[in-house]
């Protein structure tokens, strides 16, 4: 068994990545029979492949005789693969092979995966374990682009992140501010420059404790934007609060109606043009498609599993969505009772549990082939040109597509009749 994975591009390369590393990170192996090779970018293949020999040679000291044949079988895996590079592509190579158990002793079966990472590999390791070390590429596929967000006026602040596809609540802080003064005279002119320099101490507490949370993201952090429902947000912008290398990357100041936490996903809302290159906005502005789609143009839509992959069987899907936490697989295979052939999409649990049944007479199914929901609708797709987009569940509109309309829908070129 060999899987190759090429650097991911879209959204689907991504989620196909990510699903595979979980699914790495769950396996073992019998001792240290699992081989990770990370290599970097140009690496010379002949001087890998010599390495390799070496390893095979010293495998041949393993004292236990399935151990030594597991790991040996495991690096001939990987040589006859490597055959097919003169060197190591642009970001590098990583490979993972080893003897996976399908049950007890003796039943283990060599797996092969081949990753050309979305990150160059910044090192050379070779590693035999018992499980295998997917902790650096999981690190490269880490959303990392980050804006920050301030929402400020004269009660509170509230500081967050948007990472990715995800807002990350940092801080909330009260100003202490007290409310309008009635009196008149010296007195109101006091206390109006009291209220000047509490604003003051507020805006750099503010400044500072924003300074700290975005300036650990400084790489990542592609801009700031402040929001607030009355003049402290420019007063907060204009001032000197914020540290000089974040007054650089303010975007842009922005007027809403809520403070604090609210305030937050307004702003992100209403300054959508500002961060219109993030994750987050290209998804909300997909299901707010979908969902106009919907309210205007209903035979334009359709929704479903067997509904969408009919829509791809005709042609006539323009755009697929499907949520990233559809749990859903296509599975063949035969009843082991009536020998009944079978064929249904069924949930990646139901599997591991083994809890498939025959339909006609409740007997175990012996399973032959499982395929990916997501790669059976991104195959489909390609044969017809067709956009494929995997959609989040952390954001609210992600989670309603998911709840309300089941995780999968598709925008149509034209009316299926």
């Amino acid at each position: 068994m060999a899987e190759v994975l090429e650097k991911p591009k879209t959204s689907v390369d991504r989620f196909r990545l990510r699903r595979l590393l979980e699914e790495l990170e769950r396996k073992e192996g019998r001792g240290t029979e699992l081989i990770s090779l990370y290599i970097p970018p140009g690496r010379n293949i002949g001087e890998v492949m010599s390495d390799l020999r070496k390893e095979h040679s010293t495998a041949g000291n393993i004292k236990s005789k399935s151990t030594r044949k597991n790991v040996q079988n495991a690096l001939e895996s990987i040589m006859q693969r490597l055959k097919y590079f003169r060197k190591a592509p642009d970001t590098g190579l990583v490979v993972f092979c080893g003897a996976i158990p399908r049950a007890g002793p003796g039943t283990e079966k060599i797996e092969t995966y081949l990753i050309i990472p979305p990150e160059p590999v910044p090192f050379y390791l070779y590693r035999c374990d018992s499980k295998f070390y997917v902790a650096p590429l999981k690190e490269m596929i880490k959303e990392k682009d980050a804006y920050g967000l301030i929402v400020i006026d004269r009660n509170e602040a509230t500081i967050a992140l948007l990472v990715g596809r995800r807002i990350e609540i940092a801080a909330s802080l009260t100003s202490g501010i007290p409310g309008k003064h009635d009196q008149g005279g010296q007195s109101q002119r006091r206390f109006s420059r009291i209220i000047e320099q509490l604003a003051h101490e507020f805006y750099k507490r503010v400044g500072e404790k924003a300074s700290n949370i975005f300036l650990e993201l400084e790489d990542n952090l592609k801009g700031v934007i402040i929001g607030g429902p009355g003049p402290t947000k420019q007063e907060f912008a204009d001032g000197d609060y914020l540290d000089y290398r974040l007054k650089k990357k303010i975007l842009g100041v922005v007027d809403i109606g809520y403070s604090g936490e609210e305030g937050i996903y307004e702003l992100v809302r209403r300054g959508e043009e500002l961060i219109k290159e993030s994750r987050y906005v290209e998804e909300r502005q997909l299901i707010q498609k979908f969902m106009a789609y919907i309210a205007k143009k209903p035979d334009l839509v359709t929704y479903g599993i067997k509904e969408v992959l009919d829509a791809l069987d005709k042609g006539v899907a323009e755009l697929v969505l499907i949520s990233e936490d559809v749990d859903l697989v296509i599975v063949d295979g035969e009843c082991r009772v009536c020998g009944k052939p079978y064929h249904d999409i069924v949930s990646e649990k139901s599997i591991r549990r083994g809890q498939l049944k025959c339909p006609d007479c409740g007997g175990d199914i012996a399973v032959s082939e499982v395929k990916s929901l997501v790669d059976v609708i991104d195959r489909k797709a390609k044969a017809t040109s067709t956009r494929v987009e995997v959609i989040s569940t952390v954001t609210p509109e992600g989670q309603q597509f998911k709840n309300v309309f089941g995780g999968i829908a598709a925008l149509l070129r034209y009316k299926i009749s």
